[in-house]
């Protein structure tokens, strides 16, 4: 089976450490930068910050829900963050390098989905762009407005319970 890849990038205007530390609490950080819709809650069901946590969510997709599971790795820890899918093998990775002031990270989040070849797994990864791609860009800008302390309102994009 191939491989599709999507991919967003962008600065959030903290600190590196500050940065990665919100990516991996997936207790009291993650959760504040996860876009409503199409996400939905985000459930620990192992650790929490880190290698070794195990996590759950719902996500809608084209009118239907479906609960993924990913377990959580770090690569290269304090850099990189993946989450696979524990089902399709669909990888999620969170890199973040120093931005060049040393006040501010370059974040990009990328993943890597198992397709199908021909017709089918074209429209399959125009939908996966269409969906990912502006979800990301959502996620990175929560993700600025957490970082750099600013609140978003208590809207769609605030975890639930938290």
């Amino acid at each position: 089976m191939r491989t599709y890849r999507v991919s967003a990038s962008g600065v959030v205007n903290a600190p590196t450490g500050r940065v990665y530390a919100i990516l991996a609490d997936y207790r009291d950080g993650h959760p504040h930068i996860v876009p409503r819709p199409p996400f939905g809650a985000l459930e620990v069901e192992q650790g929490g910050v880190g290698a070794g946590t195990v996590i759950r969510y719902p996500m809608r997709l084209l009118g239907r829900t479906r609960t993924y599971r990913a377990a959580v790795t770090e690569p290269e820890p304090g850099r990189v963050l993946a989450e696979t899918d524990v089902d399709t093998g669909a990888v999620t990775t969170f890199t973040v390098e120093p931005g060049g002031d040393g006040r501010s990270a370059r974040v990009t989040i990328t993943t890597d989905v198992p397709t199908r070849g021909g017709p089918l797994g074209v429209l399959e990864r125009f939908l996966v762009t269409r969906l990912l791609r502006p979800t990301y860009v959502r996620e990175l800008r929560q993700l600025a407005d957490f970082a750099e302390g600013r609140s978003r309102d208590a809207g769609a994009d605030a975890p639930a319970g938290g």
